[in-house]
């Protein structure tokens, strides 16, 4: 019978072995391993996306006046209507302010921006393009605009066209938070331009 060969661990295996011990000597297991990483991810989540957050003020984004006003905005229960948005009257911001309304009241906004010529005297009208007054007429109501024209274009691909005079304001306050810094880097709505 021949003897035995003992087998001798190296000084390299010792700190191999030792390297994916936790301290204590524990390794680690699988499951704590996912179970940490998919809570990290939840938490993440959550403060990104479900947490509201305040404003350098202290206050929440949303305001008292516009959690009184959201009921007040009546939602379109038509069929899909196309809305192009104009800022005639030259005041930044306005085409949208009244896209975030037209959006919150159930419209589908497709494009908004200056309209070609600016004039401050001009007054806020709303167009109807299609022979959808009905529509047109929602959508005048929504913003608080009395001027409703229809002007058939077929080579528009929108229903109503908004062009909007300086004097033009929102009957209700507007939904979308003004977020300045130094908050504005943690609100996702930012990251990817207006």
């Amino acid at each position: 019978m021949t003897p035995r060969r003992v087998k001798r661990k190296s000084k390299n295996s010792e700190r191999r072995n030792r390297s994916k011990q936790f301290p204590g000597g524990r390794k680690p297991s699988v499951r704590a391993s996912l179970g940490l990483f998919f809570g990290i991810v939840i938490v993440s989540t959550i403060a990104v996306i479900g947490v509201p957050y305040p404003n350098p003020q202290g206050e929440d984004v949303l305001s008292e006046d516009v959690n009184r006003n959201i009921g007040q905005v009546e939602v379109w229960s038509g069929d899909r209507v196309r809305v192009e948005v104009q800022n005639g009257g030259g005041v930044a911001g306005m085409a949208r302010t009244a896209t975030d309304v037209l959006r919150t009241a159930g419209f589908d906004v497709v494009k908004f921006g200056n309209a070609r010529t600016f004039d401050p005297e001009r007054s806020s009208v709303v167009i109807d393009r299609v022979g959808r007054y009905e529509a047109a007429d929602a959508i005048s109501k929504t913003l608080g605009i009395d001027s409703v024209l229809s002007e058939p274009d077929p080579n528009l691909y929108v229903d109503v066209t908004v062009v909007l005079g300086s004097p033009w304001q929102p009957l209700t306050p507007v939904l979308r938070s003004e977020v300045t810094e130094p908050w504005s880097w943690w609100d996702p709505r930012e990251w990817f331009g207006p």
